[in-house]
């Protein structure tokens, strides 16, 4: 029978491509909307805090500034991610998307850290801050923020995108922060107890880092190559060695390209006596339609060709 390679990379070109296309047009809309709305309101919460003397608006201006900046990368990815594959990279600028969502991540972190050092400055010694017209100014933020949240809910795919969920928690940390300087303004309009705007802009700054450490994860995960979080391997493995006529299913790697987008390959050991191609499409049928992976190479072989051992494990 020998041993048959069969690289299977397009059914993905099909009608589930073009709905990977038209979720990627709707990521752009409401990235687009969420960037133009934040930018307006980062120099509204910029120049607020100046005059009001709020360090709770600056550090949600200065944190709008790293969303500007995330939303603008997250659009850049998307752009980056539909140039075509080349002899150099293969898989075209699909891992962009990837690399933006880490640096999302990152800049979160750089932000709520400032936030923190700030903070401290102001617990040794309060300042008064002018808190009708700082919560006034942090209601249009939280509304703005709301609003773009809901752009990108609404037009984007925030669940399975890696990189719209980075700019979306950038979004919903900043929604935090203008909740956090109208509880501040209103104890220190009521009591004039001037240290709740450190004391709220280091509870936004945790509340920030614990969104940005799942996004860093995430995304460090699917650049290891890591299974995607939403398939179990062994149930693929499992799966494919119950079609009839597979003896075992062995090199099975399974990993993410870019959001939505998986991809697989494995070696599936058959019987002699088996018809290879017919085993080879219904394990191409079953991929696709109990785990959703449209790009798999998969190599048929039988008991008598030999493989090495991949070299992953310390004997």
């Amino acid at each position: 029978m020998g041993h048959h390679h069969h690289h299977h990379g397009h059914d993905h070109h099909g009608h589930s491509h073009s709905h990977f296309e038209e979720s990627r047009e709707g990521n752009k809309k409401g990235l687009l909307i969420a960037l133009l709305i934040t930018t307006g309101i980062m120099f509204l919460e910029f120049f607020g805090g100046l005059f009001t003397n709020s360090l709770a608006l600056l550090s949600d201006s200065g944190h709008m500034l790293s969303d500007a900046s995330a939303l603008l990368l997250s659009l850049i990815a998307i752009w980056f991610a539909t140039r075509a594959p080349s002899p150099q990279k293969t898989f075209g600028g699909y891992r962009f998307e990837i690399l933006a969502a880490l640096f999302n991540g990152i800049t979160l972190f750089i932000i709520a850290g400032f936030i923190v050092w700030e903070a401290f400055g102001r617990f040794v010694e309060p300042q008064a801050v002018a808190s009708g017209t700082m919560m006034l100014i942090a209601a249009i933020g939280l509304f703005a923020n709301l609003l773009s949240a809901w752009a990108l809910m609404r037009k984007g795919d925030v669940k399975n995108n890696v990189n719209l969920r980075g700019a979306y928690l950038h979004v919903l940390g900043d929604a935090l922060g203008s909740i956090g300087a109208i509880v501040a303004g209103i104890f220190m309009l009521l009591f004039d107890w001037f240290i709740a705007d450190p004391i709220i802009s280091v509870l936004v700054a945790l509340l920030i880092l614990r969104s940005a450490w799942g996004i860093i994860k995430h995304s460090i995960h699917i650049l290891m190559e890591g299974t995607p979080i939403s398939i179990d391997q062994t149930e693929v493995k499992a799966e494919l060695e119950k079609i009839e006529g597979v003896n075992h299913v062995h090199d099975l790697h399974i990993w993410t390209i870019t959001s939505g987008l998986d991809s697989l390959s494995c070696h599936i050991v058959i019987a002699e006596e088996r018809n290879s191609q017919h085993i080879l499409q219904q394990a191409i049928d079953r991929l696709k339609e109990k785990f959703h992976i449209e790009h798999a190479t998969i190599q048929i072989e039988t008991d008598q060709i030999k493989h090495s051992e991949l070299k992953c494990r310390l004997e």
